[in-house]
């Protein structure tokens, strides 16, 4: 029998449209319970306490010092995480993040170190790597069934988001882009997949100066493009193996794999890394054909802030966990460093690593030891 744990008392900054997702997961999660809520929109935070009743409503200030908080969930904008990590680093609180960890790898190192200091947790999304997806191609890499891997190649391609957001801008401007809009879900997986990296080689290019709002009450306007909008490169994994990688708001259509893997004996096909499932399919040279794997790992019908609930289970039982932050600083600095071997087209360090998680195995719960 597993052993079942206190639930852990989250209190939640940012009561934007991500934290419904959470809410919803909360309903299934029995170690999480939400104790209070702040937003600087007094209304929105209302409105989450109207669908679950009996929490506070408070600020920033007022929730960390609350005793009835044990968890930050930090929901706020990228601008904003460092500050508000720190702040509950402070209060004692451990934190726990939409991605980015921070809005600039160099602010991720303070919030880390400060957590180490403090004797609490940071983790951060995405959890969608947790799921049964990419867990079961993680199994598959881990058990041999591509021999050795060698390279992947990870594709994330769209027209840009201008075309269904009604309020696309920030999407162009600094801080935004497509590496560092989707990227933490690719390179996450890949270093679930692969292990950390180390180094890394690319171009970016910015086709177009302007874009045009496809829809909503703003149809037609244009705005600048501020930052580059087509990224490439090479990844460097610690283990040798090579990934090519292009995420891209450029491309109206194309037929090129979400991630793939490259080993001595077989191609690995992972799906979306943007979803908690998915089929994992290899090719093996020695049949010469496509197989679907069937579920070997990952928690089932997973959705957002099952990572908050393995980082629960892992302060009840003292065991490291999975959504760490030391992965999102990490994969923050890998983007980073890639887009700055896009402007200067040299190669560029990757001066952070990080460890690989432990395999979600199959049947596990995230509240459970």
């Amino acid at each position: 029998m597993s052993e079942q744990h206190e639930a852990a008392r989250i209190g939640l900054v940012g009561a934007g449209s991500i934290s419904g997702a959470y809410l919803e997961s909360f309903t299934r999660l029995p170690n999480l319970r939400l104790t209070a809520v702040a937003d600087l929109d007094p209304a929105r935070a209302q409105a989450v306490a109207a669908k679950v009743p009996g929490i506070a409503v408070t600020d920033l200030t007022g929730l960390l010092a609350r005793d009835d908080v044990d968890v930050v969930l930090n929901l706020t904008s990228p601008a904003a995480h460092a500050e508000v990590a720190l702040a509950a680093i402070e209060a004692g609180k451990h934190v726990y993040g939409e991605k980015p960890l921070t809005g600039r790898a160099c602010d991720a190192v303070p919030v880390l170190t400060a957590a180490g200091r403090a004797g609490v947790r940071v983790g951060c999304a995405p959890d969608t790597v947790l799921g049964v997806g990419t867990q079961t191609a993680r199994k598959a890499v881990d058990d041999g069934w591509i021999g050795t891997p060698v390279a992947a190649a990870a594709f994330m391609t769209t027209p840009g988001h201008e075309a269904w957001h009604p309020d696309p801008e920030f999407y162009y401007q600094p801080g935004g882009g497509p590496l560092l809009d989707m990227g933490p879900y690719y390179l996450t997986a890949l270093v679930h997949l692969l292990g950390p990296v180390r180094r890394v080689v690319g171009l970016s290019s910015r086709p177009r100066a302007t874009r045009t709002i496809g829809s909503g009450p703003k149809a037609g306007q244009r705005f600048p493009t501020k930052v580059d909008t087509h990224v490439a490169g090479v990844l460097e994994h610690v283990s040798g193996a090579l990934t090519t990688i292009m995420m891209s708001f450029d491309v109206w259509q194309a037929r090129l794999p979400r991630i793939e893997v490259y080993g001595t004996k077989a191609t690995l096909s992972v799906p979306d890394p943007n979803g908690f499932a998915g089929d994992v399919e290899l090719y093996s040279g020695a049949t010469r054909e496509w197989t679907t794997l069937d579920v070997s790992a990952g928690y089932a019908d997973a959705g957002r802030g099952y990572g908050l609930s393995d980082l629960a289970r892992a302060i009840a039982t003292e065991q490291p966990h999975r959504a760490s932050g030391e992965i999102a600083g990490h994969v923050l600095d890998i983007m980073e460093s890639l887009l700055a071997a896009g402007e200067t087209g040299s190669e560029m360090p990757v001066r952070s690593t990080c460890k690989r998680p432990a395999l979600v195995p199959l049947g596990a719960t995230p509240d459970q030891a």
